[in-house]
């Protein structure tokens, strides 16, 4: 029961999430399907599952640009009235949300990533951190015709997951290019 890496929000963190309380949040994102199932554990209480605490992810679409942001050197696509690949749940009794969403593509500098924050029902932050995926199944993705190909940065060559990748990294990533892919997660916090 390690408490999960401290991680940066980045560049593009969501400006007004408590306006994206759903759980599908593909908007109109085209790739390859992913449902995120994360889990919430509470180290204080010997990391059982910490209920009814708010879930935020946000990352970027098939070409690594992220929606909210746009006509910057980072992202030049002006994206800034568009709201997709964002979300908010809140934990249910099992300390879980899911999200339905699209396989994230990359961005220079980047290896493929989800960011998370929790949140107690005060809206204090409790954890940032994000989430690492298997290169083998990011290769297979990258593949497809609706992403940019294999030029990303590796996990290990990451800044941010210098030091923390094997805690950064998904717990799980199964399923295929066709029926799409589910990555379970569990997210270590202190309340």
């Amino acid at each position: 029961c390690t408490v999960s890496p401290r991680e940066t929000k980045g560049p593009f963190p969501n400006k007004s999430p408590a306006d994206y309380v759903r759980e599908n949040i593909i908007g109109d994102r085209k790739g390859v399907a992913l449902l995120v199932t994360l889990t919430i554990l509470d180290k204080i209480s010997n990391c059982n599952p910490l209920p009814n605490v708010l879930v935020d992810i946000w990352h970027c679409d098939n070409q690594g640009n992220y929606s909210e942001y746009g006509s910057t050197r980072m992202q030049r696509n002006d994206l800034t009235q568009e709201h997709f690949l964002r979300g908010r749940q809140t934990t249910d009794a099992n300390g879980r949300v899911s999200f339905i969403s699209i396989f994230p593509g990359y961005y220079r500098g980047r290896a493929p990533h989800i960011h998370l924050e929790v949140l107690n029902g005060s809206e204090k932050s409790l954890m940032v951190t994000q989430i690492a995926f298997p290169e083998d199944i990011c290769n297979m993705v990258y593949a497809t015709e609706n992403y940019q190909g294999t030029d990303y940065i590796s996990n290990t060559r990451d800044g941010v997951f210098r030091g923390s990748l094997a805690q950064n990294m998904a717990d799980a990533v199964s399923g295929n290019i066709k029926d799409g892919y589910v990555l379970e997660k569990s997210i270590v916090v202190t309340t």
